[in-house]
């Protein structure tokens, strides 16, 4: 399973541990609300599996590499791992769009910095991706 502590800012699986961003808001499953939804997930969708490492997406799309391709401040970068709630209060999750996915504000992790996501370094994003698979249970905890 993987673990993300919102209060330690760590994303945990099997022997890998790793800094990560949570919504900057706060967590909560509201929509517009840019929070973190907590409770218990899987992982529906993988996007990016063969893109460069640098890659952004745009609707789970690649459009070009960091930072020719990015826009704004937070760019969806590597790899993401889409998540589906599976309890009542976190059930919207996939139409939020929240994700586990890199980032190119790095030097945010550890904080509580994201619209709502799950953000990881790309290398690390990279390492988790290749050993997640869809239906992985994914839990968030405040």
């Amino acid at each position: 399973m993987i673990r993300i502590s919102i209060r330690e800012q760590k994303l945990r699986f099997e022997e890998l541990s790793f800094d990560c961003s949570t919504g900057k808001t706060g967590t909560g499953s509201e929509e517009g609300s840019g929070r973190t939804p907590l409770g218990l997930f899987e992982v529906w969708s993988a996007h990016g599996e063969n893109a460069p490492l640098m890659t952004v997406f745009r609707g789970r799309i690649p459009v070009g590499t960091y930072p020719t391709a990015a826009r704004g401040d937070d760019a969806i970068l590597t790899r993401i791992l889409a998540l589906h709630g599976l309890e009542p209060h976190n059930a919207n999750t996939r139409a939020r769009y929240i994700y586990i996915h890199g980032t190119n504000d790095t030097e945010l992790l550890g904080t509580p910095a994201s619209h709502g996501c799950i953000r990881l370094a790309p290398q690390d994003m990279l390492t988790l991706f290749n050993r997640v698979t869809i239906g992985q249970k994914v839990v968030i905890e405040a």
